[in-house]
């Protein structure tokens, strides 16, 4: 769900705070795209963004954060508006248009960090939830999707200490992280009970969690001094 908030009137501060907001690069928090041309993409992004810590979309800005503006913004918006009907929740997303001069616009999407994440890309029987690692959205794990759900209402997440989760720390202790496959073999565990386990030490603030297509890593949390 799209909130329009329009800049009618070129205004040189909103431009100056633009290319300052650009200057950086992408980020965690920041996305470029030159135009709407794939819209699920688009809406992947924002997803992604709202399941993590919230960000901003530029649409009209390449890769290099050179401003080159859209020709026709109000049809642009419009697919990306159309593609936001496939995220589910909806999404809460603020729109801006912000004139360059030239006949020409930048639309500028800021997402929160939703309070009901996850938030998935649904396309026909195909569902996909997202998250923001660094400068780059990728496919959340089942753990990841888990962890994100239950993050929105945890309070007091106890585990129960046994030889399983000492041979993890015992690894841990050796290595910086550990992914779920390595945890079964570690522990002989089943992939239900290993990610289970996994889980709850990351919810109880154990345990991080890095997301990654390849195997999600886990690492420990330094104590505190």
């Amino acid at each position: 769900m799209i909130r329009p908030h329009e800049s009618v009137v070129f205004q040189p501060e909103q431009i100056r705070a633009l290319k300052k907001l650009v200057s950086g690069g992408e980020s965690v928090n920041l996305e470029f795209k030159r135009k709407a041309t794939s819209p699920e993409r688009i809406v992947r992004e924002m997803i992604a963004f709202a399941n993590t810590t919230g960000g901003t979309l530029l649409l009209g800005v390449n890769d290099d954060g050179q401003l080159t503006g859209l020709k026709h913004p109000e049809g642009e918006s419009w697919v990306v508006q159309k593609a936001l009907l496939k995220c589910k929740p909806r999404l809460p997303v603020t729109e801006t248009f912000i004139p360059l001069g030239d006949a020409r616009h930048i639309i500028r999407y800021d997402i929160a960090e939703s309070k009901r994440k996850p938030h998935y890309l649904v396309e026909g029987d195909k569902k996909d939830a997202f998250v923001r690692v660094h400068d780059q959205s990728i496919r959340a794990s089942r753990e990841v999707r888990e962890i994100a759900r239950r993050s929105n209402t945890a309070r007091n997440i106890r585990f129960h200490y046994g030889d399983h989760e000492q041979l993890l720390m015992q690894y841990l202790a050796k290595e910086p992280s550990i992914t779920l496959k390595q945890f079964m073999e570690v522990s002989g565990l089943k992939r239900f009970h290993a990610s289970r386990k996994l889980v709850l030490l990351v919810l109880a603030n154990v345990l991080s969690i890095t997301p990654h297509e390849k195997g999600d890593l886990y690492s420990m949390i330094p104590v505190a001094e």
